[in-house]
């Protein structure tokens, strides 16, 4: 331990040194602190500081005015707003932020447009994995699905050497959480899956998906969480629903096994996974009748959301790719006419969610990206 009397204290010239000497300390430290940033973080960075090119965006978009990005690294997605516009919930592992897998933020929209700085607010409590967050009604309460009650670790990844598929964690729960990062209730507790919750517009009514009855099916509740009751029964994976723009009907995407596939998908399903490389459009009442299926285009289907008039859906698809992985945003009517391609930037775009006042279209997608595998969040004006 170092003191210094008080006769070095009025000594002009030892009082030089001794800064000369605290300085030269400072620079060696703080040196060696920062040569020791995490690699990947690092190099995320970098990437980011460096891809100061022009949004991708191809002329054949003219639905996208005034494409602006959200996010800069990881991968993001399934940001849908608050009721007020003004705000989103996404999903992100981006590794600047020191994250393993997927937790829950929130977005300030106006602050995070092209603002390559931006940190976003963490909602879930960064244990588990989490997935499918969506704003309740006063926006200040967001539900979302976590594994972080089956332990504090991110949950192993399917094998991605075979088949690709989708993990069907048991752990995952729906939780409401706030704006600070604090758990307020669990809302469901059933042995299973239970995740991909969404909020209707009147703020009445949850829908989910869950593996309760032995298969994914739809189910709906009360806005706190009670009087569930089940709305889908066929064998299939039915998921990623929404609600119309008046609450009286779902969107919904499905796969729908026949013959032999039916045994793979059981097979699948008992080992938590689902291969998602066939499913189809439907729509629904909330009360459960009057199901139909909108698309017939094979492959994948998914991630639909109505459109403002509530008479068209956009929605991701494959359905036209010679590759398998080449995903746009696709517009259809209602009643499965009038098929339209709305993006052709890139192989990947997926999860679109118009603005409650329907004049804004954000959307997941890999351009931009600066060569990576980045996965990150957009938002447009939309143009009819």
């Amino acid at each position: 331990m170092i003191t210094i009397s008080s006769a070095f204290i009025y000594s002009i010239p030892i009082l030089k040194y001794m800064k000369t000497f605290f300085s030269f300390i400072y620079i060696v430290f703080t040196t060696t602190v920062f040569a020791q940033v995490d690699t990947k973080s690092a190099q995320a960075l970098a990437i980011n500081e460096n891809n100061n090119d022009p949004i991708e965006q191809s002329e054949n978009e003219p639905h996208l005015k005034n494409l602006k990005q959200l996010t800069f690294g990881g991968d993001n997605a399934e940001a849908y707003f608050s009721n007020d516009g003004k705000k989103l919930s996404f999903q992100s592992n981006n590794p600047l932020w020191n994250l393993k897998c997927d937790q829950i933020y929130y977005m300030i929209i106006d602050e995070a447009e092209d603002n390559k700085i931006y940190q976003p607010m963490p909602v879930s409590n960064g244990e588990g994995r989490t997935t499918c967050s969506y704003y309740m009604p006063g926006d200040k309460k967001i539900i979302y699905a976590s594994t972080f009650k089956g332990g504090k670790d991110c949950p192993p990844e399917p094998d991605k050497s075979g088949r690709y598929v989708w993990a069907i964690y048991p752990e995952f729960d729906i939780f409401l959480g706030d704006e600070k990062g604090k758990v307020l209730k669990q809302i469901t507790s059933s042995p299973g899956y239970d995740a991909e919750a969404t909020v209707s517009p009147k703020g009445d009514k949850i829908v989910f998906t869950s593996t309760r009855n032995g298969d994914l099916d739809l189910y709906i509740m009360d806005i706190d969480g009670k009087n569930v009751h089940q709305i889908t029964h066929d064998l299939g994976y039915d998921g990623g629903a929404f609600f119309s723009p008046d609450g009286t009907k779902l969107v919904f995407r499905a796969s729908r096994p026949q013959g032999k596939d039916t045994i793979e998908y059981k097979e699948l399903l008992t080992k938590g996974l689902v291969a998602p490389t066939n499913m189809e459009l439907f729509t629904i009442n909330v009360d459960g009748t009057d199901m139909k299926q909108i698309t017939h285009l094979g492959k994948a289907n998914w991630a639909p959301f109505y459109h403002p008039s509530g008479k068209k859906i956009i929605f991701s698809s494959n359905h036209h790719s010679t590759k398998g992985y080449d995903f746009q945003l696709w517009m259809i009517n209602e009643d499965g006419t009038d098929l339209k391609q709305i993006t052709f930037e890139s192989q990947f775009n997926a999860f679109p969610m118009f603005s409650p006042d329907g004049k804004r279209l954000v959307f997941s997608s890999n351009r931009n990206n600066g060569g990576t595998h980045d996965t990150n969040l957009f938002i447009a004006d939309w143009a009819e």
